[in-house]
């Protein structure tokens, strides 16, 4: 595989990833923290950080969300979903300093 085959196929997997992550967040109105910050163009990896550090901030921004189960691989897990304004709400509270993160905040806050 030459390298522009590859570089190709990663950015159409990024391309894929992020629109499926959009369209099941519109389809269904809300989605965990992980889909928003995937739908907003992080790679799984990174979304599960960020993620991370939005539930904390939830507790601060005062939301909530809504509990819902996630089926993954065969399995259930307990998981919370939020809609796009209140993942606006806890990205407004959010302060990452890592570049990258930085702008995935800006694009959350700027969805709603």
């Amino acid at each position: 595989m030459t390298d522009r085959t590859r570089t190709a196929r990663r950015i159409l997997a990024q391309r894929t990833r992020t629109n499926r992550a959009a369209a099941k967040i519109r389809r269904t109105g809300a989605g965990t923290l992980a889909t928003h910050c995937i739908a907003a163009g992080l790679a799984p990896k990174e979304a599960r950080t960020v993620a991370g550090s939005l539930r904390k901030n939830a507790t601060k921004a005062g939301v909530t969300g809504t509990a819902g189960v996630s089926y993954t691989h065969g399995r259930a897990r307990q998981c919370t979903r939020y809609t796009v304004r209140e993942v606006a709400a806890i990205a407004t509270v959010y302060r990452p300093r890592k570049p990258a993160y930085k702008t995935v905040a800006a694009r959350l806050a700027l969805a709603a």
